[in-house]
Formats: C-alpha cells, structure tokens, sequence
C-alpha cells in the first residue's frame, strides 16, 4: 500500500495541496484559453485532484523498476508518465464535455482542444516529477529498514552476549561452592550435605531469575540470602552480614544475577583469607536517578592491594559495558583494610528515573 493512506492525515493534507494546484491549473487553462475564473476552476480543481492522486501509480513502478535498472527504468517511467497524462487528459476531456452540456462552462471547441492539449503537456513533467519523489521516498525507507536490520543485529549481539556472561556465572560459582564442599567432607560431613541441599535450592532459584531480562532488587536479594546461606555452612561465626537496605530501593529492577558476583568475590578474596573473618556490609540506597549498591568486606590490611580482582567482578563490569547504560558503572576502591565494590545503575522501578521491566 501506498504510505500516503496509512494515514488519514497525510491524505488529507495531499488532497488539500492538490485542490492548492488545481488554482495554479485554472491559472494557466486562462492563458490558453480566456474564460471566467469560475469555468477555469470549475475545471481545473477536480482535474487537478484527479491527476493528484493519478501520479501516485508512481510508486509501483519506481517499485518494480528501481534506478539499478538503468535505461531501462527511465525508459518505463516515460512510458508511464505517457500513459497517465493521456489518461489523465481524456477524463478531464469527459468533464470538460459534461460541464458544457450541464452549466454551459467552458471556451468553446477550439478552446477546449487547446486547454486538453496543454494539460497532456503539462502533465508528462508532473508526472516524472512524481518519480523522482518517489525514488527519494524509497531510498529513504531502504536507508531507514537498513538502520533497524543494523540496530536489530545489535540489540541480538547485545543480548547474546548478556546471555553468554550470565551463563558463566553460574559454572564459576559452582566450582567455588564443589571445593567448599570438598573441604568440608572430611571435617565437617554434617555440614558438607547442608551445603549441598542449599546449593541444589540456589542453583534452582538462579534458573528461575537468570531467564528473566530483570528482576526486582528484592528478588536479587533474596538469591544473595541463599548464597549466604550456603557460605554460613562454611564460615560459621567467621561470616557475619550488615545490611543497610533502603526500602523505597526493594521495587526498583536490576539486571538478575549482577549482585551475587560481588559478594562472591567480598568473601572469596575477603573473608575467606582473614583467620577472624569478618563483616559483610550490603547497601542499597537511591541517588536521585541512580540506584546504589555496594559490598564491603574486610581484607588482609599486610596483604598487596588487588582491586577488581577476580572473574566475578570482570564479568560485572562486562554486563554492565553491554547494558549500554551511562548511568551504569562499577568502582571498586581499597582503603584501611576494606575493600568496596560500588555498583550504579538507573533506578527504575517505582519512584526511580522509570524504564522498561523486564
């Protein structure tokens, strides 16, 4: 279908500038043959309507014989413009007839010969006109449907990749957790069969997220419970979590599985190295638009500085580059003997900067 009918607006205003020519038209009919304006336009307004909506067949044919054809489109759009303006030209001769015989309009035979001649004239260029508009018409939706078959493939590569760093986390985490298992066997048998029910439970909660676009900060926060429940069979006393949660944060949405990373990382190059373990501080606030969490964990204040050590934290910072968000960023800073990994992200959600959910 033509773009012009999709809508009625855009039909609207062409019929409107058509009837604006169909003036021009009375305009030049008075040269040919002198007449009243009122016979000149009581032909020349639905001549020009006609021929208005007669040059859109222009479409088709720029359509079925694109300018990559060469002579042989040019060749095609002069046999069309030919065929349009006699068309054109016999049924304004038809009206002509009918306005003579009804109102007694028109200037007479010669005159009305000379006025169909000068419309065929006239009509051949408008129509190439036409043409030519129409080839720029769809040289501008090819450039547009380029653009979105350009766009598309990145979102599709975007998502792919987002699919692909998510799907390491888990293989990464599960290996942590198997030698954490694997240590407790012989020590603590009790305790390395808890580890597993609560890692079997975990791993099922992080099917259920993974599959999801984003989640509420709340439901990432209850996967991270369950990691730390999995962690506490391990550590014992030596683990211990301070969290600072705002509740206006609990509704906003997050990318799932972006958290656990660092707190896995707090406690693989945090605690577990510490002989007294330590404290765990989780944050989540709002600043303005931005949502703000972070993971705070003690370090060997003796031992050599390592900040974004660790795959966890590689693959966070990857996610977040692959968002394409300016807001979203990861920092992580080393200062008297703690480590801070801050993660920001727009706070969509409820009250937060908005966005699309997941």
């Amino acid at each position: 279908m033509h773009p012009l009918f999709a809508r009625a607006s855009r039909l609207a205003f062409y019929a409107a500038a058509s009837l604006a020519g169909g003036v021009l038209l009375a305009a030049a009919l008075r040269l040919v043959a002198p007449q009243p304006w009122l016979a000149a336009l009581a032909l020349a307004l639905p001549a020009s309507l006609l021929y208005g909506f007669d040059v859109l067949s222009a479409w088709w044919v720029c359509r079925a014989y694109p300018l990559a054809r060469g002579p042989r489109s040019i060749v095609a759009q002069l046999a069309a413009a030919l065929v349009a303006s006699g068309l054109w030209t016999a049924a304004v001769a038809v009206l002509a007839g009918a306005l003579a015989r009804v109102a007694g309009f028109g200037p007479g035979q010669t005159g009305t010969l000379r006025e169909l001649g000068a419309l065929f004239v006239i009509g051949v260029p408008v129509y190439l006109f036409s043409a030519v508009v129409h080839y720029l018409l769809l040289a501008a939706e090819a450039s547009h449907a380029a653009e979105r078959r350009a766009l598309e493939s990145q979102v599709s590569a975007r998502d792919a990749e987002l699919r692909a760093l998510r799907a390491q986390l888990n293989p990464h985490f599960l290996f942590n957790s198997l030698n954490s298992i694997n240590a407790l066997v012989g020590a603590d048998p009790e305790g390395a069969r808890r580890m597993c029910e609560r890692l079997g439970d975990f791993l099922r909660r992080t099917l259920a997220l993974g599959a999801r676009e984003a989640v509420s900060l709340s439901d990432e926060l209850a996967l991270v419970d369950r990691y730390l429940d999995i962690e506490q069979v391990r550590f014992g006393e030596r683990l211990r979590v301070e969290r600072h949660v705002d509740p206006g944060t609990l509704e906003c949405r997050v990318p799932p599985l972006l958290l656990q990373p660092l707190v896995e990382n707090a406690i693989k190059h945090g605690l577990a190295e510490s002989l007294d373990g330590g404290a765990l501080r989780l944050e989540a606030r709002r600043e303005g638009g931005r949502l703000v969490l972070a993971v705070e964990n003690p370090v060997d204040a003796g031992g050599a500085a390592r900040p974004g050590e660790g795959v966890g934290l590689e693959i966070v910072r990857r996610r977040l580059a692959a968002l394409g968000s300016d807001l979203a960023r990861l920092e992580v800073r080393r200062t008297d003997g703690r480590f801070r990994a801050t993660l920001e992200l727009p706070a969509d959600g409820p009250g937060g900067a908005g966005g699309a959910r997941g």
